[in-house]
């Protein structure tokens, strides 16, 4: 995208910020500033959270180049927005980003070198001096982590002055900042702790390996701290500096980054953990598709200019997997996202008389010109030369020029134009095409490869869709998703571009969502505060898992998360002995006197008809509790000549205002009261728990409550499942409704 292309996008949205928002009264709303760090631009926007409505926007080139980095984006766009929009400081009561630093910072080997401690005594000590000393680490291909070692045997307890000397001697070697890993430090932590002390005092930056992660297995954990270590010094100066200017702007509120997990955190948990922040861009545009579009169960495609990220979202959920760097794995969760290199400003390829492929380069890399966002439409005559984008690039991307015009510029075809040329784009964005332009400049182009030009813009839609289709697959039968549930949902700028012809190509519905050119800035605002706790138990009991429980609950709340707002799954991995607990809430309830737009009963019906393919007449309410409702179809099956009958109940959850939550097939459902769901839960692991040689499976547990969904599918044995409902109910009255539900585990 050339530099005045940039400079109309950002005059376009300083217009729509400068609409209506003005006459707003100042401190009367409650708002949450998101923004997004994307390649080419830093979008902010304004949410009122009272009605979840965007009520500004604002856009700047992202400071790739600038002194402060990718920072000074962040500050510039917020101010912007400010300016644009008349909100109040007073107004704002959170602002979050997401950051593209950390993962930049490794993919260009742009971080700090790492001095390693490590730690242990006899024979496992023996065994740390060689897992703990990692010489270098790959972040990418030629890009290293440089590292330096010492040891201290710990048969004897450590000395502060014995510290320091080990210390002094990595400072002569050069190292940046320290780390300290002892064999089962998540055990006892106190000699690494000891070394922080003593390196921060002579003025490191430094961090405990137990700190980063409880979990055993002391090479991915030192690997993990060192990383983590390594990108502090560059990512504490972005937050220093990030959060001087909003100070200084008048705002105390608190401010929060995006987390790889699709959670969100604050600045001081960033400070001390910025490797959470990896791949915190496409985590926001999922965030916003969860808190936003309100996506229960589907694929999310982020489409950009140049490539596009694709994740799964199942039973109101993100898919997340273990973080690698350079094929090493990480004690570190990140969001299963793929990203490929289609957009819809990629370029197509061709071979003189056809289109022959579809990016990955895109028209501003490539230093060409959009026909669909061209001022001018003498595309009459034109010559079609082919181009080299980079040394090493295939040599045959499509390159547009007139002939008959003084304007030299080069221009080009992208799946955005062809999607607009067959009519597909129906969400505008920043700014419609001119429509003139392209349909010249289609037909010429067309003429010039002797074709009809719908067979040109279907040919370039074809390949862009048939990139993401295998793709989409594999992610299907990993997640086993249910083919009657997927649905497409598009996000990013080049939504329209990519995504509903891919719908149309694979035959699955689609939709685009609201605002969908600033979908990642919306979802940082409106982003949950989360965190992940990990622990090595084995055989965990009862109390094991409470206290795994409380100590994520309490992280959360410690970060700002209302406390009733938090949710805790906890999954029970007996395979790697750990308890895993994940923890969400908001930083604040959406006040009770909000004008929530609550549907009736019929209108529930009719959404979860549409959801369920059937008529609504055939949707029965199984039970709700205070604002979520428990719907669905029972399905009765005959086989065997009739001589056998069956029933499948398929079910969605809804909330009142007509979002669905939670999506089973084939389950039990039983609506009761709270003092009567453990009577009510007891019955159906007695009818549903499959026995087998390996002993009783579970059903996968579901217990609506108020406004929560408790989810209690991680757990395997019974007690586990009645000590955590014993928690979530323990402050409800006993005359609260409440939903049961039970799923038998596939």
């Amino acid at each position: 995208m050339t530099d005045k292309s940039i400079d109309k996008l950002i005059k376009d949205i300083e217009r729509e910020g400068e609409q209506g928002l003005l006459a707003q009264e100042k401190g009367t709303r409650k708002i949450k500033i998101g923004i997004d760090v994307g390649g080419t631009f830093t979008h902010a926007v304004a949410i009122d959270i009272a009605q979840l409505e965007v009520v500004g926007k604002a856009c700047v080139p992202t400071t790739h180049t600038a002194r402060e980095g990718v920072a000074k984006g962040v500050v510039d766009s917020m101010y912007q927005l400010l300016d644009l929009t008349g909100i109040h400081p007073d107004e704002v009561v959170l602002i979050a980003h997401s950051t593209t630093q950390a993962t930049n910072a490794l993919l260009e080997g742009d971080v700090a070198k790492v001095g390693i401690i490590g730690m242990g005594t006899g024979l496992e000590g023996r065994r740390a001096k060689s897992e703990t000393n990692l010489k270098k680490i790959q972040l990418a291909p030629g890009k290293f982590l440089r590292t330096e070692f010492a040891f201290i045997d710990t048969k004897h307890e450590p000395t502060e002055n014995q510290i320091r000397e080990v210390i002094e001697e990595l400072d002569e070697k050069g190292v940046d900042v320290i780390v300290a890993s002892e064999a089962f430090g998540v055990d006892n932590p106190k000699n690494e702790q000891l070394v922080v002390k003593v390196a921060e005092e002579m003025g490191f930056m430094a961090t405990a390996a137990s700190n980063i992660s409880k979990l055993y297995g002391l090479r991915v954990r030192t690997r993990t701290a060192v990383i983590n270590a390594s990108m502090m010094p560059k990512m504490l100066e972005t937050a220093n500096m990030t959060e001087a200017s909003i100070r200084k702007a008048g705002m105390k509120v608190p401010l929060m980054v995006m987390r790889s997990d699709g959670g969100i955190m604050d600045i001081n948990e960033m400070r001390r953990r910025p490797i959470l922040t990896m791949l915190s861009g496409p985590a926001a545009g999922v965030a916003a598709a969860l808190m936003y579009a309100r996506i229960s169960d589907g694929i999310f495609i982020e489409v950009g200019g140049t490539s596009s990220d694709i994740s799964v979202i199942k039973n109101g959920k993100p898919q997340v997997k273990s973080a690698q760097i350079g094929g090493q794995r990480l004690y570190l969760q990140t969001l299963d996202v793929r990203t490929l290199g289609i957009g819809g400003g990629s370029v197509p390829r061709f071979d003189g008389e056809r289109i022959t492929d579809v990016g990955p380069r895109s028209a501003h890399i490539a230093g060409l010109n959009y026909t669909a966002f061209c001022n001018s439409d003498d595309f009459d005559q034109i010559e079609l030369h082919k181009t080299q984008p980079k040394e090493g690039d295939p040599d045959n991307y499509l390159k547009i020029v007139k002939t008959d015009s003084p304007d030299k510029d080069a221009y080009t075809m992208t799946p955005t134009g062809a999607s607009y040329y067959m009519g597909l784009v129906n969400e505008v964005g920043h700014g419609g095409a001119n429509m003139k332009s392209l349909n010249k400049g289609m037909n010429s182009l067309a003429k010039a490869l002797g074709q009809e030009p719908e067979k040109v813009a279907e040919d370039i839609l074809n390949i862009s869709a048939s990139k993401l289709k295998p793709v989409i697959h594999q992610l299907s039968r990993e997640y086993k998703l249910d083919s009657q549930m997927i649905q497409f949902v598009g996000g990013g700028g080049g939504a329209s571009a990519i995504v509903p012809y891919t719908g149309k190509y694979m035959d699955v519905p689609h939709s685009i969502a609201k605002n969908a050119e600033v979908i990642s800035a919306i979802g940082a605002a409106l982003g949950m505060i989360r965190d992940t706790v990990e622990r090595n138990v084995i055989n965990p009991t009862d109390q094991d898992i409470v206290e795994v429980r409380q100590e994520a609950l309490a992280s959360v709340i410690a970060m700002g998360a209302a406390s009733e707002t938090v949710e805790v799954s906890i999954e029970v991995d007996n395979k790697n002995k750990k308890i895993i607990a994940i923890a969400m809430g908001a930083s604040e309830l959406r006040t009770k006197d909000v004008q929530v737009d609550c549907k009736t009963d019929q209108e529930l019906k009719e959404i979860c008809g549409h959801s369920l393919k059937v008529d609504p007449s055939l949707v029965e309410s199984f039970g709700r509790s205070e604002s979520l409702f428990a719907m669905g179809y029972t399905k009765k099956e005959s086989r065997f000549f009739g001589l056998s009958k069956s029933e499948k109940t398929f079910l969605r959850v809804v909330d009142q205002e007509g979002t669905i939550r939670l999506q089973l097939k084939d389950c039990a459902v039983k609506g009761c009261k709270v003092n009567e769901v453990r009577t009510e839960l007891i019955n159906m692991l007695q009818t549903l728990t499959a026995f087998g040689d390996a002993g009783g499976l579970v059903p996968d547990i579901y217990v609506l409550i108020g406004g929560k969904i408790v989810d209690l599918t991680g757990l395997i044995q019974e007690s586990q499942i009645m000590t955590l409902l014993e928690l979530e109910t323990t402050k409800l009255a006993g005359s609260d409704s409440a939903v049961v539900i039970a799923q038998v585990k596939k």
